[in-house]
């Protein structure tokens, strides 16, 4: 209807072709977690997706039918849905994908973005907060409400997420003094004496 509001994209292909290629994104992001496209498809895909991962809460006979008519490798992907997704989004109401903006990917210069599954092991929002948690607690100033609003968010439906995020900080924290020593230069490679069978002299080793 003339005027009336989009109700999806057509993404510039027909309909046979469009289920294909969404079928496609959701299929690789239920197997990687997290993948990179165009804003438009990435903002298709996860309508798809999260129609899906209701379909794994669910867990009923016809829901399962739907969700292997979808998937392009289901004897890999079904368990995953229905077992592991559906117990990390079990307490979850809503929200099980999220979109993130990038810089284009290609030189046509189209808008692009991520597409992920929240809560998950690729979860960038929860990696970008521990990265931030980390630079704020070096500060005088300490901890900002808006970093204290997203830790919050990242870990309010995540099973263990405050401990999760507090090992993933200490893990940060550990890795920065390593490099601030390396620079200074306190860290030094062992030198350890190993035999030549040959010779039966020993030589020196780094490591």
């Amino acid at each position: 209807m003339a005027g009336g509001a989009l109700k999806y994209r057509h993404l510039g292909r027909k309909s046979s072709h469009r289920q294909a290629l969404l079928r496609n994104l959701v299929t690789s992001l239920f197997e990687h977690e997290s993948i990179s496209t165009t804003w438009p498809k990435a903002k298709e895909a996860q309508r798809l997706a999260e129609k899906m991962i209701t379909l794994g809460k669910r867990n009923t006979q016809a829901a399962r039918n739907k969700a292997q008519a979808v998937f392009y490798k289901p004897i890999e992907l079904m368990p995953k849905l229905f077992n592991e997704l559906r117990e990390r989004y079990l307490s979850r109401p809503g929200g099980y994908t999220r979109v993130l903006r990038i810089e284009p990917l290609k030189e046509d210069q189209a808008p692009s973005a991520i597409l992920e599954l929240v809560d998950g092991p690729r979860d960038m929002r929860f990696a970008m907060t521990a990265k931030t948690l980390v630079k704020e607690r070096a500060t005088e100033e300490g901890v900002r409400d808006l970093t204290a609003k997203n830790i919050v968010k990242v870990t309010r439906f995540r099973q263990g997420g405050q401990e999760e995020l507090e090992r993933t900080v200490r893990a940060l924290e550990s890795r920065e003094k390593d490099e601030e020593r390396r620079e200074q230069g306190a860290i030094r490679r062992k030198v350890y004496p190993v035999k030549n069978k040959e010779t039966g002299t020993y030589i020196r080793m780094n490591k």
